[in-house]
């Protein structure tokens, strides 16, 4: 009995990776990230050098960093596949009005790739993420 049991898990597992639509979630850039601690991390760090630099600070004078952190924590989450739902707008949204220009977005760019860095994250890892946020350029960038 045991043993029909124990035949019956591989045999689950493997029809549930055929069947179409059921795939497991891949949370290994998540995981690589740190999770959420990790996240919050990078986010800080970023958020330390965007008011500083003199590229971006403008962007950041009026802006309320309780709101902002947590949402950019659940977007990171999201997009890296982790738990976490982003309930926030869309960066069309967002960033309409802001007037960010190319030379912005790449030093907001560069900044997080330096918060990274500084959190540690391999630069391998680091590349994945900026993927994933490159196609927003066209949302962010305005002028």
């Amino acid at each position: 009995m045991k043993r029909s049991i124990l035949m019956a898990v591989p045999l689950a597992v493997a029809l549930l990776a055929a069947t179409p639509g059921v795939h497991a979630r891949d949370d290994s850039l998540y995981r690589d990230l740190g999770g959420q601690v990790g996240i919050a991390r990078i986010i800080d760090y970023a958020i330390e050098l965007y008011v500083i630099d003199p590229r971006t600070k403008d962007q950041f004078d009026n802006i309320n960093f309780d709101w902002l952190k947590p949402r950019l924590a659940q977007q990171f989450c999201e997009l890296s596949g982790g738990p976490c739902k982003y309930k926030g707008r869309d960066m069309k949204s967002s960033h309409v009005g802001m007037h960010i220009s190319t030379a912005e977005f790449n030093a907001f760019v560069e900044d997080l790739q330096l918060a990274m860095d500084k959190a540690g994250v391999p630069f391998w890892t680091q590349n994945r993420l900026l993927a994933i946020f490159a196609p927003m350029y066209h949302d962010v960038v305005t002028r």
